[in-house]
């Protein structure tokens, strides 16, 4: 296979499997002028051959529509894989010597970034305390982001930087404190620092079949000129396509930088690992119900004014109180402009992890889409899990239930909420396919179709995320075992797998198994990622 190149050709890919619903059987693909120009048989790719500028022998490969990760924190992600990532530390003792280690290594940083501390997976269940992160520090500004991205420990240097009174006590920040203490850490980061973080996380995604990813910004989680020169920056170079939201109630201001939505992670409330999640009822290892940040009203008013100026709203919303007050405050915006122009609009629930059979039916009516994660319950589901910590074995049961979000025709878009959880494209379908709570699990296909023709729909496109005439050519190529069609019902699987059904094939994803691995990644026709030695 030829080396990345930033201009498209005429392309003819064949001797592969080629997923395409407009051939269940294709083998071959030709790309041109950016799109699909035809998918069919290996006899009829021969007419091809001599009018491409290019012929790949895929030698078995299997092609696929490229993947769109609908939730991404590109330079926070860039920052975890070039700093100090703790979300493999077995223990509190552990985190701090890498701490230690890193900051032994990195004498320049004016500030010490890492990501990825999960203290409810440690022996204790606690974060380290203040004075012994200034030890492991060296008494230099450090701040640490809890997995969830919703708290932080951080040493005293840091705080002492920070504008506003010192923050009393060990317990880690959140809400106000801590967006005040990330502000000051990542202004610290020189803009030639925020570019190497923002192609690293690029070059990252292409490399595992990312075409698209949808950039959560906003001014409590990174600046307008990371936002905007992340925007500009994948613009002028190859690699995926960034498609930006704004987290601002400030409508005219998301234009202004570019976004096409004031939406991603406009916070309704936190995270259920930070105790900060919004609940009806209290949370069964603390006496309360978490933060709320924004009610109904606030939400109502936000979505008329996005759906007047012709941009998404959306917010991100976990606990089951924060999604009623969203779901609320959609349906008050749609009494007040028309329901038939709230679900033209595609307006966007980020996480949306507590829902019920009524907030379900309520994203169906208002043409929500539910934009999630799910390796948040690879992650954090199970009886041992950190939800059943939080909420009780009972409601820990009952989040992200995808299947019934299907059933109710609600669209999904898969994501991976990075740095929260890494880029891993089939990871995330593997974990929707295989849900700890065997109801919420849906077929590999339909997993497939939320991580890849999901994430267009969410921006308004139905054309695109699937591999037929016409579409962008955005796809990977993978090296992968034998191809089987996988559902959570036997009979439909049986069902499937007859030739007759003209059901195309995925990779077997059963646990345990062996990811496919990606070798080239194509987005808009040009090549932006050929796996060395390929």
């Amino acid at each position: 296979m030829s080396e990345p190149t930033a201009q498209p050709k005429t392309v003819l890919l064949r001797r592969g499997e080629v997923h395409s619903p407009a051939d269940p059987f294709a083998t071959a693909m030709v790309v041109e002028r950016g799109q699909v120009a035809w998918v069919g048989s290996e006899g009829a790719a021969d007419a091809f051959a001599d009018g491409v500028d290019e012929v790949v022998d895929l030698d078995g490969a299997l092609v696929t529509p490229a993947f769109t990760d609908a939730h991404v924190h590109t330079t926070a992600t860039g920052l975890a894989l070039t700093g100090l990532d703790l979300s493999a530390a077995p223990s509190l003792d552990a985190a701090l010597a890498l701490v230690r280690d890193f900051a032994a290594a990195r004498p320049q940083d004016k500030v010490l970034l890492g990501h990825g501390w999960d203290a409810s997976r440690w022996p204790g269940g606690r974060p380290p305390t203040r004075a012994e992160l200034d030890q492991a520090a060296g008494d230099r500004p450090l701040y640490l982001s809890r997995i969830d991205v919703h708290s932080a420990v951080v040493t005293t240097a840091l705080l002492d930087m920070a504008p506003g009174d010192p923050v009393a006590g060990d317990a880690p920040l959140v809400a106000d404190a801590h967006h005040a203490v990330r502000a000051t850490a990542l202004d610290a980061i020189t803009p030639a620092q925020r570019v190497e973080a923002q192609r690293a996380a690029l070059a990252h995604a292409a490399s595992l079949g990312i075409g698209t990813v949808h950039e959560c910004g906003g001014p409590d989680i990174s600046s307008e000129e990371d936002f905007t020169g992340l925007l500009r920056s994948a613009a002028e170079e190859p690699g995926p396509r960034v498609i930006g939201y704004w987290a601002e109630q400030d409508v005219q201001k998301a234009r202004e930088l570019g976004a096409v939505g004031a939406a991603g992670d406009l916070f309704v409330d936190g995270a259920l690992g930070s105790h900060t999640a919004c609940l009806h009822e209290p949370y069964a290892d603390a006496a309360h119900t978490g933060t709320a940040y924004l009610d109904a009203n606030a939400v109502a008013a936000h979505v008329a004014a996005c759906t007047e100026a012709g941009l998404q709203a959306g917010f991100h919303a976990i606990g089951d109180a924060a999604v009623t007050a969203v779901v609320e405050g959609v349906r008050a915006a749609a009494e007040k402009l028309g329901l038939a122009r709230i679900r033209a609009a595609r307006h966007r629930v980020e996480h949306a992890e507590m829902l019920t059979p009524e907030t379900v039916a309520a994203f169906a009516e208002l043409g929500l889409t539910a934009s999630v994660q799910p390796a948040f319950d690879a992650l954090w589901g199970g009886e041992g899990g950190m939800y059943a910590q939080r909420l009780g074995a009972e409601r820990a049961r009952t989040l992200n239930p995808f299947a019934a979000v299907l059933r109710a025709g609600v669209p999904l878009a898969f994501g991976s909420d990075s740095p929260v959880t890494p880029l891993d494209p089939w990871g995330t379908v593997r974990a929707a396919a295989f849900h700890h709570t065997p109801e919420h699990r849906v077929s590999v296909r339909a997993a497939f179709t939320a991580h890849t023709r999901g994430g267009w729909r969410a921006i308004g496109r139905d054309d695109a995320g699937v591999l037929v005439p016409g579409a962008p050519a955005d796809y990977a190529v993978w090296r992968t075992d034998e191809l089987v069609v996988q559902a959570p019902d036997d009979r439909v699987a049986r069902w499937s797998t007859d030739p007759r059904s003209g059901t195309p094939g995925l990779p077997d994803l059963t646990p345990g198994r062996e990811l496919p691995v990606c070798l080239r990644t194509v987005v808009g026709g040009r090549t932006v990622f050929v796996r060395p030695g390929e």
